[in-house]
């Protein structure tokens, strides 16, 4: 597929400029996400770097490498197993949402915490998965046999996915586990995933937000971190070790390969590597695909969301019970609107659009002369022409997201369709109401978590925003209902949520138990559900079209950009982007120093935590027993210097779906879990800085301290395997 390599001189040219732009980099910062399975290839580095184990320990096709003590958690999370009872540590963040479900007032787990004192106290989390990664292969050559570069996606796309369906089902047939095949390089390579996918997952240990979420938003994406992010998860499995739904006579899933602890700590420039899931990267995308992201996509969505995250924090200080209601959603909400504002600030300063189209300059001189890849010198004037297009009908589409559906009524009107959508059925009376019934009951957990008042004055001030920002580009439903409250948006908002359906699971329920075959024209008068449809509707026939055509022509473009730089430096190693597959990163310890003139030290302290308090501010309140452990110097064997580490910043290339993951040194052994990145190098997902790009961690020896000291749950330590400065290998478990 990939074809030869352009005159010497032109290559010789081309590769000063790019590599130009990448000499900043030293040795201390490594950029790349790698396929373990390729891991091999960087052995050399690795070991240089510090690497005390063989390569083979990380991951191996026999299956017994540390790849199978690594897990996909939810959806988009990692975690790592810590123990051979299948005990699993990951974020406080990632576990927010299990926490919520089990929450109530009476036992307010983000207040008070959680701790299990023994198996049988630990709490099924309805819903939630972990999936392990057994073994990966490159199937390129099977997917991609006989198919043009250039082949149309349209054609392409048919031909992959039925070559895809039966390479998976070939590989469930022969392995008895699951499979999945995902494209890399934009395409340009598939490789499979053989996967065991576990649903029996128990809430362990859960510390108080004082801890755990610590710092809130002030400190979220930023360095210097004081927050305890972690949580523990159990696995359990059916009485044969394999995957089973809940069941009270599940067992505690038996770990061959788990993380051995290390407690003996480490210093700057120490090796590290992280291990895990990273959810999205675009490193290789084109300046006008960025010029998007840093100019609509960022920049209204922030907007957006400014106004939606100050309305939720001030109804959430009114009572626990909003509180919790919001807590979780405001935590997704606030943390792309935290990460994309230093995204922005690391694109502008490492002006890394300018950057892109130098080198695009350099690689259509090399598309514009090369004999072997005939289709490169059209590559760039297609993407620019596409963007353009796209541009206008892009920034709507954000306004509608962001505002228009930020607001829960309007966006609950989706679940609405599909009630109306049941009178069109033909079903007798006792059918229809029965179907409406279960489609309700359905709802119930939006409801759980739904406040209409505070939604009202979100309802308020985005329109306000959206009717600003969109003029042209409003529905006639909106400008009507407008123009009927005499174009105030307060009276508009009062009688939209006095008089909507929506905004009450007791009267969907009413509704449901006494309908009749004519009671859809009462839906469909219903003003949330028009304002929904409104929307829809004109996104359906006047935005959708054109963006599916720019994704897909973008889509195209990108794969054959990707292959063609691989083409133009085929001496350069790439790596894929991220795409929630597993992979390895490493880099070393080391603080942080953006500007060049004040170093932020690489690690903080308990010292540093009881130092924030402040009794008047929520996300600052130190616990009470928290602050007396620290009075006492009570750190059992967890204590440094008459404190206990807390975090620590290294230089290893992560992206969100990392939370979690864990940060191993030069032994394989565990000495953090990742959970945030730098403000500063927030970027990173289109650009790595190593003077920014920093990843933090929860050092191992605060979360020890936490479940031991804290929590009183010392019989979850005891399970673990934990050493300190000794040369260890184990991953067996133990007798």
């Amino acid at each position: 597929m990939l074809r030869t390599q352009p005159t010497t001189s032109l290559l010789i040219k081309s590769l000063i400029i790019f590599f130009s732009i990448l000499i900043q980099y030293p040795a201390i910062a490594k950029e790349g996400m790698w396929i373990p399975a390729t891991i091999k290839d960087h052995e050399k580095e690795m070991k240089s770097m510090g690497l005390q184990i063989p390569i083979e320990q990380l991951y191996n096709k026999s299956g017994t490498g540390l790849n199978n003590a690594i897990v996909l958690f939810g959806k988009g999370c990692t975690g790592e197993i810590i123990s051979s009872k299948g005990l699993i540590l990951t974020n406080h963040h990632c576990g927010y949402g299990s926490a919520q479900g089990l929450s109530t007032a009476e036992s307010d787990y983000f207040a008070n915490g959680f701790w299990a004192m023994n198996l049988q106290g630990e709490l099924p989390c309805k819903g939630l998965t972990v999936t392990f990664i057994r073994r990966m292969e490159n199937v390129t050559s099977q997917v991609l046999e006989g198919l043009a570069d250039t082949l149309r996606d349209s054609f392409r796309d048919t031909v992959v996915a039925l070559r895809i369906a039966a390479l998976e089902k070939e590989f469930k047939t022969k392995t008895g586990l699951d499979a999945s095949i995902k494209p890399y390089f934009d395409g340009n390579q598939y490789w499979v995933a053989i996967t065991e996918t576990y649903r029996d997952i128990r809430l362990v240990g859960f510390p108080p937000n004082g801890i755990g979420a610590f710092g809130g938003d002030v400190e979220n994406w930023m360095w210097p971190r004081h927050t305890g992010d972690f949580s523990l998860f159990r696995v359990y499995a059916g009485a044969d070790n394999k995957p089973a739904d809940y069941a009270a006579t599940n067992k505690p899933y038996t770990a061959e390969q788990f993380f051995n602890i290390n407690v003996s700590g480490y210093k700057e420039g120490d090796f590290t590597m992280v291990y895990g899931f990273p959810g999205t990267t675009k490193e290789y995308i084109s300046s006008f695909e960025l010029s998007n992201v840093y100019n609509i996509t960022d920049p209204i969505s922030i907007e957006a969301r400014t106004r939606r995250l100050d309305i939720w924090t001030k109804h959430m200080s009114w009572t626990r019970t909003i509180f919790l209601k919001y807590t979780s959603k405001r935590a997704g909400v606030a943390n792309g609107w935290k990460k994309w504002q230093g995204e922005m600030l690391g694109l502008k300063a490492n002006n890394v659009i300018g950057k892109k189209q130098a080198y695009e300059k350099t690689f259509q001189q090399w598309a514009d002369t090369s004999k072997s890849v005939l289709y490169a010198a059209g590559i760039l004037p297609q993407m620019r022409t596409a963007a353009e297009i796209a541009t206008p009908l892009l920034t709507q589409e954000q306004y509608i997201k962001e505002a228009v559906l930020g607001i829960e009524l309007v966006q609950q009107g989706a679940a609405f369709d599909n009630v109306i959508a049941c009178f069109r059925l033909g079903l007798s009376q006792d059918g229809l109401r029965d179907t409406l019934t279960k489609l309700v009951t359905g709802m119930e957990g939006f409801y759980k978590n739904y406040d209409p008042p505070t939604d009202r004055d979100v309802f308020i001030s985005m329109m306000v925003l959206y009717f600003n920002k969109c003029t042209s580009w409003i529905p006639d439903e909106f400008k009507d209902q407008y123009r009927a409250h005499d174009q105030d948006v307060n009276a508009w908002a009062a009688d939209v949520y006095k008089t909507s359906m929506l905004t009450s699971i007791a009267q969907l329920k009413d509704f449901a138990a006494n309908a009749k075959a004519g009671d859809s024209t009462k839906l469909q008068a219903d003003p949330a559900w028009r304002l929904y449809n409104a929307i829809a509707t004109m996104r359906k026939q006047k935005i959708t079209p054109v963006l599916k055509d720019y994704t897909s022509r973008m889509r195209y473009l990108d794969r054959l950009y990707t292959n063609a730089q691989m083409q133009q430096f085929k001496n350069k190693t790439f790596y894929p982007d991220a795409n929630l597959t597993l992979r390895l990163t490493y880099g070393q310890v080391k603080g942080l120093d953006p500007e060049g003139a004040a170093k932020y030290s690489f690690q903080t302290n308990l010292k540093d935590v009881v130092a924030l308090n402040d009794t008047t501010v929520d996300i600052f309140k130190v616990p009470k027993k928290l602050k007396e452990l620290y009075a006492a110097k009570d750190y059992g064997r967890w204590g440094v210097n008459g404190t206990v580490p807390v975090a620590f910043v290294a230089s290893n290339h992560t992206s969100g779906g990392n939370s979690g993951s864990p940060v191993l040194n030069a032994k394989g052994e565990l000495i953090g879990t990742n959970f945030d990145r730098a403000y500063e190098g927030t970027m990173s997902d289109y650009y790595f800085d190593p003077t920014r790009c920093r990843n933090i961690s929860v050092d191992i020896r605060y979360t020890l301290f936490i479940i031991d000291k804290f929590g009183g749950a010392g019989w979850l330590v005891d399970e673990m395997n934990i050493v300190k400065a000794k040369p260890t290998t184990s991953t067996k478990a133990k007798k």
